[in-house]
C-alpha cells in the first residue's frame, strides 16, 4: 500500500447544516470524553440538522500524540475510512494508559517503540495500520489538520467550533443537551 494512491476519508458524521467542528487530540482524557459523547449528540441533535467533524491536534505533552495521529490518519485510507478510524479514537481512548506517559513524562511507556504504540492501537482496534502507517506522504494529511487548528486560533484539546467560530464557553464536560441546545435549540 505504501506506493499506491491513497485518499483520507473525512472524519465527519451526519449531513446537516449546522457544522460541529471538534479539535481533538485521542490521548488527551477531555477529548476522549468529548468523543465518546459525538454518537449520541449526532442522535439527540439529528444527522440531518448537524455535522460533526473531527479535526485532530496532536500535542507534544502527550508524548506519542504524532504516532498515535498518524494512526487514525492512516486508519481512515483504509476500506472503511472514517468508520476505521473512529475504531481506532475509540479504542485508543478506552485504553489511555497504554498511550500515555505518567504525568506526561515517565512510568512504563518510557521503554516502547512507536512500532510497539501501533500495534498496541491495532490490537484494541482491530485494525490493520502498519501498511497505511507506512505511506510516505500521509504526513500531508496531519498537516492539513495542524495548518486548520493554527488558522483557526486552536492550541489545545478539546476546541469546539460551531459554523467556523470558537466556542470558548463550551467544555468536554457539558451534557449533551447542552451541546444540541447550543446547535439547534433543543
Amino acid at each position: 500500500m505504501a506506493d499506491a494512491a491513497w485518499r483520507a476519508d473525512p472524519l465527519a458524521w451526519g449531513h446537516g447544516p449546522r457544522v460541529f467542528e471538534a479539535f481533538l487530540e485521542p490521548t488527551c482524557p477531555y477529548s476522549v470524553r468529548a468523543f465518546n459523547k459525538f454518537d449520541l449528540l449526532l442522535a439527540e441533535a439529528g444527522a440531518d440538522r448537524i455535522t460533526i467533524k473531527i479535526r485532530l491536534q496532536p500535542q507534544p505533552w502527550h508524548m506519542y500524540s504524532g504516532v498515535v495521529t498518524r494512526c487514525v490518519i492512516a486508519a481512515s485510507t483504509l476500506p472503511g475510512g472514517k468508520e476505521e478510524a473512529k475504531k481506532v479514537i475509540a479504542a485508543v481512548g478506552a485504553h489511555r494508559e497504554e498511550f500515555e506517559f505518567d504525568k506526561h513524562w515517565g512510568g512504563a511507556n518510557l521503554d516502547a517503540t512507536p512500532r510497539d504504540i501501533i500495534k498496541r492501537v491495532e490490537d484494541y482496534s482491530g485494525v490493520a495500520l502498519f501498511d497505511a502507517f507506512a505511506i510516505p506522504d500521509l504526513d500531508k494529511e496531519i498537516k492539513w489538520h495542524c495548518k486548520y487548528a493554527r488558522q483557526n486560533g486552536i492550541h489545545v484539546s478539546p476546541t469546539f467550533m460551531i459554523d467556523g467560530l470558537v466556542q470558548p464557553d463550551m467544555s468536554s464536560g457539558d451534557a449533551v443537551a447542552d451541546w444540541a441546545a447550543k446547535l439547534v435549540g433543543k
